[in-house]
């Protein structure tokens, strides 16, 4: 085992944390794109050679290359901290913060995975000016007897350039912030109870401490504890009682300031240490002279470690008891400030405070007390070194400095000296890894009479140095304090490694014990791959001994793996070599190790596996019981059983086995249990679900079923206890396990009996057996139905399954359900290929149906003759639970294929534009589905094809009146001359209409046409509320509205779409309008009302059709009954949510006035802009009682205008009327408004039709004609019959001796010409 870099976590979205926190990365993406030259490779050469050169300085980066730096290494400049319980991450810069939380997602693989995922995002800054300088993620214990020694809940404190330390919560609450020096925090360092080693190791205390430019700060753990869970408990009682009143309880700390130092840099509190009467001795010498005097006992000793700036490294000794400890008074956001600040959590920060406010808080700054004096003691004097870091080790006795000059020097905390340096680690960033050995895989040696020669002695702990060497994005692993590099790994130059150097707050000798976290000591955060990954570092690695066997051991285990790599031809030459390498490791362990990698191999066949592992069982075997392990020959057993089985399929499938029977219609109807009538039933709706499933399948050419690698065979399976057990695998492997093991039987290729009898005697069980052949056969539908017979062998193989041990209960009797047929029932309900799962219902409907007959002819064997118990079994099935629910199972599915067939089907539609949300795939339906979606489940999956494919409800009206007329001829006809008349498309339907007529009579319930023009009216205003420029989806849902028969259904649904979709859009249209006075323009339109002038123009005229609808309702519900909606006997138990029509059903009954209110402003509003008015305010033109009644609920009662024309209105109308007083000027202007629209209508359309009649229209209208320019129509597409009328009106205006009567005759000659039904 060697050392390994494991990833555990990844980022969810790492890109909006730095987005956030780097704005101007955000908006440098485009011009650095563009700034960057194509022609410029992004390879290695653009890293620089100059980076592995450590004595040179490096050049400086150009200023092209700067951003894309600063996109990759944006996570050196901030400040972060993971909690060692992997539940928090903060990520911070200058004034903001991210907290990131893990969530456990699926990958794309299938595979579930940790994530971190931003928790809380905001401002953490309460003064003006100040930044995060340092931060901790600090998990407290859990008081609960329950989770003793589990954490409750992260604190994370964070140190700012103003001197205040604030602590919050995982959501961003601030609960205490502590002034405690005014100088900027420089590093915050925590200490947790760690379980003495020794008996003569001092126990230490908790604690937090705190670094400024001259003083440190270390706060009691202890009191920390319980001030914030004070604290915590406190602010949610303020949350939910409003009470203000929050007086946490003081914190106790100690304010040392440093002495003899010119600057600090980092800090490590080692803890209380007591020294032995030596050392005690030499120190008083060297303090105080030979004539010092000395205690009976050793004082205790509080040891703090410095790095920075002459000295380089300083120790500092502070005398336990020598001073008392201080009682802060804690700055904390109460009293005005709480409740606006829990409340305000909108903004992002919890606790933003008004000006007047802030001013008070600085003007009542808390006190800050003097630090006592504290003087080196010694250091490591070195005028030109500067400390940049200092790493404190797992056991406090090595520390590891980072410098400027690229050291990383090793310091004896004892001893005070440097005992190793490492050169060439510039900007290194450094942790530690502390290992305890396992006693299991102790391996005692002869003559070794050691204390740690026997698996009973104590474990040993090896601590490990680990160095990231950003500037070469390699990350090392050392061995302390002499050892050898044990472990190196290139993981990119832009990673940031955290080492948390504490665990759990609050625990203590006792609660430490009963539950270990998962916890990892060292992290690796990779912002470019966005992932987070830890080091594993095996005990034995700290074994310096070269004669030591886990170091040959290790030695034999990478000669193997080099073996493994290499291509040789000669393979039983490799096979001797592999041989000799796994017999020579001595480990169990690390022989495991080795058999693995050798079955994980892809360059070695079967024989080789085979050979190799019979070789090491047979080696095993030979020797003493008591020297052997266990666990490697229980494995090695395993895995040999294993290849074993794989070879007798592999045997079996390569057989040259082939059925000879012949298979006719009448062997399949005898197989299945069918008449003659079903079995042609079944094969029509299978040949149909045929044709429209093959386009949607894909298939490749390379694809081979039944072929499985033996190394994926092995991985896919395990033995537990001598039963073979399938591991926790993606459905796709499943499949390809199942094939590897029954596809050929399926084919008819390999024995059915023969592969059954291997896979029971490998201890595989028959459920475990029927689960894969079901997810076989219902995964490859489209070969199971290219090939009937394949029902034959499904049939045998369920045969031969059902009769294995423990497959069916013994005591399973008629009226109870069997759990072997449930479950394949179960499957057949889950799957979404319908066609396989129909048919593998009715062969386990027929193999249930047999094994009942024999069951009940068992029982009556004795009274019943041979040949009348052979007639008995042939004519009737002996009744019983199951077999109910196999009935029940085959409707459905007969049902969900029939659906799926419809759903599948396509019409060759010729639209003009699809939009994208039309674009996108129908899901596919299972029995299990539909099922869970309530009574208007199947409705909806139709109304979604519906709205996919854009039929016009036409389609669905006149599918149904075929399914109602008496004679199939006469309504063909009908159907396609009124199709002609009302679809607006050309459209092919195939055999569409014939698929939905058969819906129809599967589903007389959930498809009556009323339930499906609800749900496609609300599956359209859906879709148009997802993008509103679509005004036709809008249109086509007041369409299927005005289809709905029945009032009461019609009203509840329009109601809802009013209330849901339209009137908060409607009112904003309102507001717009009556604010500009006008048509709006396109701008404020989509500002306002959030979609363009021309689709606002749709919306108010479907507004207004909506409302004439509901009004219409309103008046015929009272004649019409409420219908009572009933379910298909098959669906009688579904479940899920309320179906858009009962909810409909249970609308109040609207208030007709108030939508007749509505109903005026929407016509006036829809003129605006339909004609474009100006100096129109709609809400004007109705008074106080008018306007307050508009936007409200339409069945309340409001009060409304009288309804009495105001008699100034009237004058003022008689008075524009009496205005047009020159009749013939307006039928002059009225004719070449006509002109204009005939014009549009036969020389811009271009159609044959108006060519042919144009040529047969007089010389003078023609050049007339052709003189008018039909840009200035407002409107083109205005319907004939209107300007017939238009035309007719001019001839009344116009005198038969005006210069253009004739023209106006001519016109009205023409205007019926284009008329008629042949044009």
């Amino acid at each position: 085992m060697a050392c390994s870099i494991v990833q555990f976590c990844y980022f969810q979205d790492l890109q909006a944390a730095r987005d956030f926190l780097f704005p101007h990365l955000r908006e440098e993406i485009l011009s650095g794109a563009l700034r960057r030259d194509p022609s410029k490779s992004t390879d290695w050469e653009d890293d620089g050679w100059g980076a592995w050169e450590e004595n040179e300085p490096q050049e400086p980066e150009e200023e092209g290359n700067t951003c894309k730096t600063q996109k990759t290494s944006w996570l050196q400049d901030c400040v972060l901290s993971l909690s060692p319980t992997n539940d928090l991450m903060v990520i911070a810069r200058e004034q903001k913060a991210v907290f990131l939380v893990p969530k456990w997602k699926y990958s794309d693989k299938g595979k579930e995975e940790m994530q971190f995922a931003v928790g809380w995002s905001g401002s953490l800054n309460v003064e003006e000016g100040e930044c995060v300088t340092s931060a901790l993620c600090i998990p407290l214990a859990s008081q609960k007897r329950s989770s003793t020694g589990r954490p409750d809940w992260t604190c994370i404190v964070v140190g700012f350039t103003s001197g205040y330390v604030r602590f919050y919560t995982e959501n961003g609450v601030l609960l205490l912030a502590q002034l405690l020096n005014e100088d900027p925090v420089l590093q915050l360092k925590c200490r947790t109870y760690e379980i003495p080693r020794h008996p003569g190791v001092t126990e230490q205390n908790e604690e937090l401490s705190i670094l400024y430019p001259a003083a440190i700060v270390t706060i009691d753990g202890f009191s920390l504890f319980q001030s914030l869970r004070a604290c915590r408990n406190q602010v949610a009682k303020a949350a939910a009682s409003g009470n203000e009143n929050i007086q946490p309880p003081p914190l106790a700390y100690k304010k040392w300031g440093l002495q003899d130092i010119d600057t600090i840099i980092d800090h490590a509190s080692v803890g209380i240490m007591t020294l032995s009467p030596f050392d005690q001795m030499k120190t008083a010498s060297n303090i105080g002279g030979f004539n010092a005097a000395i205690k009976n006992s050793p004082p205790a000793m509080s040891q703090y470690i410095t790095v920075g700036s002459n000295p380089f490294t300083g120790f500092f000794y502070a005398l336990e008891g020598s001073t008392q400890p201080l009682l802060s008074h804690v700055a904390l956001a109460v009293a005005s400030k709480l409740t606006s600040a829990l409340f305000n959590a909108a903004s992002g920060w919890l606790g933003w405070k008004s000006k007047h406010e802030e001013e008070a808080v600085q003007k009542q700054k808390p006190k800050v007390e003097p630090a006592t004096p504290l003087a080196v003691r010694f250091g490591l004097p070195d005028s030109r070194r500067h400390g940049e870091s200092i790493c404190l080790s797992p056991c406090n006795t090595l520390a590891a400095v980072t410098d400027d000059f690229g050291r990383v020097i090793l310091l004896d905390v004892a001893r005070g000296i440097a005992i190793r340096m490492w050169k060439g680690y510039r900007d290194a960033q450094i942790g530690w890894i502390q290992t305890v050995e396992d006693l299991h895989e102790r391996v005692p040696e002869k003559a070794d009479f050691s204390p740690f020669g026997n698996s009973q002695g104590p474990s040993r702990v090896a601590q490990f140095l680990v160095i990231y060497a950003p500037r070469r994005g390699i990350l090392e692993v050392w061995s302390t304090q002499q050892g050898p590099r044990v472990g190196a790994f290139n993981v990119g130059k832009h990673c940031r490694l955290l080492y948390p150097g504490y665990k759990i707050m609050g625990l203590n000798n006792v609660t430490s014990q009963s539950w270990q976290p998962q916890t990892y000591q060292i992290c690796l955060v990779d912002p470019v791959s966005g992932s987070v990954k830890t080091v594993n570092v095996p005990f034995h690695l700290a074994l310096s001994d070269k004669k030591s066997e886990r170091a040959k051991d290790m030695h034999l285990v990478k000669k193997l793996a080099a073996l493994l790599k290499t291509k040789s031809p000669n393979l039983d030459l490799v096979e001797t070599e592999i041989k000799e390498l796994i017999l020579d490791i001595k480990y169990p362990a690390t022989k495991k190790q080795a058999l693995e990698s050798i079955l994980a191999s892809e360059r070695l066949p079967f024989s080789c596996l085979r050979n190799i592992t019979q070789t090491l069982m047979d080696t095993l075997k030979s020797q003493e019981l008591e020297s052997v392990d266990e666990g490697l020959l229980q494995f090695c057993a395993n895995k040999l059983k294993l290849l074993q089985l794989y070879e007798s399929v592999s045997q079996l499938n390569s057989l040259d086995f082939h059925l000879d029977t012949p298979f006719s219609d009448n062997d399949l109807a005898l197989l299945l249990r069918l008449d003659e009538k079903e079995l042609l039933k079944l094969q029509a709706l299978l040949e149909k679900y045929k044709q429209e499933n093959t386009r949607t399948n894909v298939r490749f050419s390379d694809d081979k079923d039944g072929v499985l690698p033996v190394k994926t065979f092995l991985e896919y399976l395990e033995y537990e206890k001598d039963v073979l057990n399938i591991k926790k695998i993606s459905e796709e492997e499943y499949v390809a396990l199942g094939s590897f093991f029954f596809w050929k039987c399926l084919h008819g290729e390999s024995s059915t009996e023969d592969m059954c009898h291997t896979l029971e005697s490998a201890g595989l069980s028959p459920q475990l057996l029927l689960s894969l052949l079901l997810s076989v056969w219902l995964s490859k539908e489209k070969d199971i139905l290219d090939k009937p017979q394949s029902i034959c062998c499904l049939h045998t193989m369920l045969s031969l399954l059902s009769k294995m041990k423990v497959a069916i209960d013994e005591t399973w009797d008629s009226q109870s359900v069997s759990p072997w047929w449930q479950q394949m029932r179960t499957a057949c309900i889950q799957s979404e290929n319908n066609g396989a799962a129909l048919l593998s219902a009715h062969v386990g409907h027929s193999v249930a149906a047999q094994i009942s007959n024999n069951m009940t002819e068992k029982k009556f064997s004795q009274t019943v003759l041979g040949a009348d118990s052979e007639a008995l079994t042939d004519s009737w099935e002996a009744l019983s639970l199951d077999t109910e629910y196999w009935k029940l199972l085959l409707k459905q599915l007969e049902d969900c294929l029939i659906l799926q067939t419809l759903l599948h089907s396509k019409g060759n539609t010729q639209t003009s534009k699809v939009s994208s949300l039309q674009a996108e795939p129908l899901p596919r339906l299972s029995v299990k589905k539909l099922l869970e979606g309530g009574k208007g489940g199947i409705a909806d999956s139709v109304a979604k094809w519906i709205f996919k494919q854009d039929f016009s409800p036409e389609v669905l009206k006149l599918a149904n009146e075929e399914r109602d007329a008496e004679n199939p001829d006469e309504p063909k006809e009908g159907v396609n001359r009124s199709f002609l008349e009302v679809s607006e498309m050309e459209m092919d339907l195939g055999a569409i209409p014939d698929l939905l007529h058969l819906a129809y009579e599967q589903f007389p319930c959930s498809l009556e046409l009323d339930v499906l023009h609800a749900h496609c009216c609300w599956e359209y205003v859906v879709q148009w509320n997802k993008d509103p420029e679509e005004a036709r989806f809008f249109v086509r849902s007041i369409e299927h509205l005005k289809q709905i028969f029945n009032a009461h259904v019609q009203n509840g649904i329009a109601l809802m779409m009013w209330n849901t979709f339209l009137v908060k859009r409607f009112s904003a249209a309102t507001y717009l309008m009556d604010k500009v006075g006008k048509s709006p323009k396109d701008r404020l339109c989509r500002r306002d009302v959030g979609m363009s002038d021309t689709a606002m123009t749709s919306f108010l005229g479907s507004c207004l059709d909506l409302l004439q609808i509901l009004m219409e309702a309103d008046v015929s519900r009272d004649e019409i009954q409420v219908p009572v909606l009933d379910t298909e006997d098959a669906w009688l138990s579904v479940e899920g949510p309320i179906s858009i029509v009962e909810l409909a059903l249970e609308q109040k009954h609207i208030h007709y006035p108030l939508v007749e209110h509505h109903s005026i402003l929407c016509s006036i509003l829809y003129a605006v802009m339909r004609f474009s008015l100006k100096t129109v305010k709609p809400l004007s033109l109705f008074d106080s009682k008018g306007k307050n009644a508009f936007f409200k609920d339409l069945t309340s009662i409001q009060l409304l205008p009288s309804g009495e024309m105001d008699p100034n209105f009237i004058s003022v109308r008689q008075q524009a009327i009496l205005q047009v007083h020159d009749k013939e000027v307006l039928a002059s202007q009225l004719l070449v408004l006509t002109g204009q629209r005939l014009a549009h209508a036969l020389l811009h359309t271009q159609t044959k039709e108006g060519m042919e009649l144009l040529a047969r229209l007089p010389p003078t209208l023609c050049t007339w004609l052709k003189a008018m320019d039909p840009q200035d129509l407002q409107n083109t597409e205005v319907p004939i019959a209107t300007t017939a009328k238009l035309v007719n009106k001019v001839i009344e205006l116009l005198p038969e001796k005006h210069g253009q009567y004739g023209l106006a005759l001519h016109l009205i000659e023409a205007v019926e010409a284009i008329s008629l039904p042949s044009l």
